[in-house]
């Protein structure tokens, strides 16, 4: 009995120490989720406003660019994936993996070559692990993505969609990310970045709005110039901030739901560990208690 008493002892302060660990995850991951819901609200407002200055160029001029034109045949395409570098986040990285994975089958169904760019280690080691090819990659900042991470990632998928197919360049740009809609609700979704559907951004503006209007200075395809890598970044930017806070709420989740469960373990042991005192206890009078009648029983033996 002694030595099972001992095994619970010692595995209520090991997962006691584990509690105390979880819980401290819970309440960093807390502090930082918020921080990261405000750097998505910074920055949506300016991302809307220049799709918006995009789509006005784009339905105000016939120019045929790469940010506003789909090509007639599209061959080849770019899907970036957003993951995190670390674990413990639920289904936080398999949901986005997923998505991205269901993109890219619906692409080659439609007969289009997929490149993909990954950013987070998780993305990443999930690929290599299968050995399937991954165009570029990033990490080390996708807990805490700045606009600086988000011009790094952008630069490379620029130049994929301004080069032609033929020397390896795309006609498509899909992202695949994880929306925080709140903190018991993060969603993975895929969108295209480009060529942007200048219908679709139509039909997000509040009905009735009327686009301002523009006067383009040298010429709408040198505004279209200008605000591609503006336009690309600031999506990135604002899709690297959803998934930083999305990560940092499944991960809050996580270590609640660990910690719950780890106060749950330790009151089964305590209570497994007092029966085991309780049987050793018991024990321990029957002993003294027998040996107790065997002495009496001899001292009466010797007497007679």
């Amino acid at each position: 009995m002694g030595a099972q008493l001992r095994v619970y002892k010692r595995r209520i302060r090991s997962v006691t120490a584990t509690k105390k660990i979880t819980k401290a995850m819970e309440m960093i991951a807390a502090s930082r989720v918020v921080k990261a819901q405000r750097k998505v609200a910074a920055s949506a407002p300016y991302a809307t406003e220049l799709t918006r200055a995009v789509t006005a160029v784009g339905t105000g001029s016939n120019t045929k660019h790469p940010l506003t034109t789909e090509a007639e045949t599209a061959t080849r395409a770019a899907v970036l994936l957003l993951t995190s570098d670390r674990g413990l986040a639920g289904a936080f990285n398999s949901n986005a993996i997923k998505a991205a994975e269901q993109l890219t089958a619906r692409l080659e169904a439609e007969g289009k070559q997929v490149d993909t760019y990954i950013v987070g280690r998780r993305g990443l080691a999930h690929y290599n692990f299968r050995e399937r090819k991954v165009a570029e990659s990033w990490s080390g900042f996708t807990d805490e993505p700045t606009y600086a991470d988000a011009k790094k990632v952008a630069g490379p998928l620029i130049e994929a969609i301004e080069k032609e197919t033929a020397d390896g360049g795309v006609d498509e740009l899909h992202i695949v990310y994880t929306e925080f809609v709140s903190m018991m609700t993060q969603t993975a979704i895929d969108g295209r970045l480009l060529p942007l559907r200048l219908e679709e951004v139509a039909e997000e503006a509040p009905k009735g709005e009327i686009l301002p209007l523009y006067e383009f200075e040298p010429s709408a395809e040198d505004v279209l110039d200008a605000l591609l890598p503006r336009y690309v970044e600031s999506r990135i930017y604002n899709a690297l901030l959803q998934s930083a806070a999305s990560k940092h709420a499944a991960t809050r989740r996580a270590m609640k739901s660990a910690t719950d469960n780890a106060g749950d373990l330790i009151t089964t042991l305590s209570r497994l560990a007092n029966a085991a005192r309780q049987a050793e206890i018991t024990q321990e009078i029957s002993e003294i208690v027998g040996g107790s009648a065997a002495l009496a029983d001899a001292t009466a033996g010797s007497d007679k």
